[in-house]
């Protein structure tokens, strides 16, 4: 199994970025699923890794093609790897993301991107209840050193029936709630990247853990499982 990305990743991705056609990339083809094959495989070991820390339900890494049924962009193929894994449900809560791609454009991210209307009504509740708990996790400097501040999109003004001028109004505001950590094309072909990844996977925790307490919970704190 391959424990590192392989060097020659972000040379094809360059290539491809240059030549993004159908004859160049079939022509090339047995060159990328070498590559892929080795990126499956270090994608697998973080796997592994992850799994003595948390309940890893499935792993999915997408592939090359690109939709471009509805999309100006008409290149066939992404110039990039991803891969999601993804936690046991119902009742562990969130997603990890690790990208790859050349020019330092690599990252990793966790939380929560498109949460269901249920689900975001529920963290909006909460953080309007106390956000006391959450303010306390992303304060805390372990936490905050690795991963800093949410990211994602927000609402300019309050939700409907949320008060503009609640003290958690930043948080409640947010449509999503997912943390990303970048890294240079030189840390990602270090041997120990995916041990670092891992790493900061498991700094992520204790969001994990609360906002899975949230989400399968009533307003009572009454389980919903």
């Amino acid at each position: 199994m391959s424990t590192t990305i392989p060097k020659d990743t972000f040379s094809f991705f360059n290539k491809l970025a240059k030549n993004n056609d159908r004859d160049w990339f079939n022509e090339h083809k047995p060159e990328f699923k070498a590559i892929e094959a080795k990126v499956k495989s270090a994608y697998s070991h973080l796997g592994e890794l992850m799994a003595t820390h948390d309940q890893i339900e499935k792993m999915k890494i997408f592939r090359i093609y690109r939709d471009v049924r509805f999309s100006k962009n008409k290149q066939p193929y992404k110039t990039h790897f991803g891969g999601s894994f993804t936690r046991k449900k119902p009742e562990l809560r969130g997603g990890y993301y690790l990208h790859i791609q050349p020019n330092n454009e690599s990252f990793i991210a966790t939380g929560f991107w498109e949460p269901n209307k249920e689900d975001l009504l529920r963290i909006r509740k909460e953080f309007e209840m106390d956000d006391s708990e959450i303010r306390a996790i992303l304060n805390d400097k372990t936490f905050s050193k690795t991963w800093g501040s949410f990211v994602g999109d927000e609402l300019k003004t309050a939700p409907k029936g949320f008060d503009k001028e609640h003290p958690a109004i930043d948080l409640i505001r947010k449509k999503q709630y997912i943390f990303i950590k970048k890294y240079s094309d030189k840390e990602v072909l270090q041997d120990d990247f995916l041990e670092n990844v891992n790493d900061a996977f498991k700094k992520i925790r204790p969001y994990f853990d609360y906002m899975s307490d949230v989400l399968t919970t009533n307003l009572n704190g009454e389980s919903l499982l």
